[in-house]
């Protein structure tokens, strides 16, 4: 358990809720004790309601649980911030969070996490499987084809095609990443190092 002061706000200490994979700030709520602790054994987000006045387990009517990954506390322990898994969208509005849609910024990762799972399910109807299955000779031509590829329309007028060949190429480096066994976040590391 961290050591929370559970003292200060009646009890209570203000939770932030961040999506683990994109770090988009997806919802606030409050706990006090014995949510921290439900939380913490259960490993699916439970906060204090306050309307209610007693504990409610998020998703336990949508089904779109906030599964735990990490618990943080800051430093002054009375503020604990919490990075999950959502199952779906966490606000009761039907958005992806409850400051807004599903930010863009990100979603690289999410990307990276599907790229995995088709990887994984080996599917033949999937591109990046079959891509990945051919080996990483191809996948590098592929790379290379995409830089080439982008460097053709950085030239050229059309913002449109430069960003659409961009993607491709980051796609296709995803891609490439996995068949090496580098994931994306050791790549920020090497460019955080260099900072």
């Amino acid at each position: 358990m961290l050591n929370m002061d559970f003292n200060k706000g009646d009890r209570l200490v203000p939770v932030v809720i961040q999506d683990n994979t994109t770090l988009q700030v997806l919802m606030a709520g409050y706990m006090n004790e014995e949510a921290y602790r439900k939380t913490e054994d259960e490993g699916l987000v439970t906060f204090y309601s306050r309307s209610r006045q007693s504990l409610w387990t998020k998703g336990e009517t949508s089904g779109n649980y906030l599964r735990v990954v990490t618990i943080e506390t800051d430093c002054d322990s009375d503020t604990i911030l919490i990075k999950a898994e959502p199952a779906g969208p966490v606000c009761h509005t039907g958005t992806w969070s409850c400051f807004g849609e599903q930010s863009a910024k990100g979603f690289i990762y999410r990307l990276e996490d599907i790229i995995n799972s088709r990887i994984e399910e080996d599917s033949s109807g999937s591109y990046t499987s079959r891509l990945f299955n051919e080996g990483t000779g191809k996948i590098a031509q592929k790379v290379g084809e995409e830089a080439v590829e982008l460097v053709i329309e950085a030239m050229g007028d059309n913002i449109g095609l430069f960003k659409n060949e961009a993607a491709d190429l980051l796609y296709h480096l995803l891609i490439l990443l996995r068949a090496k066994q580098v994931n994306l976040s050791e790549i920020e590391e090497v460019l955080l190092s260099r900072h």
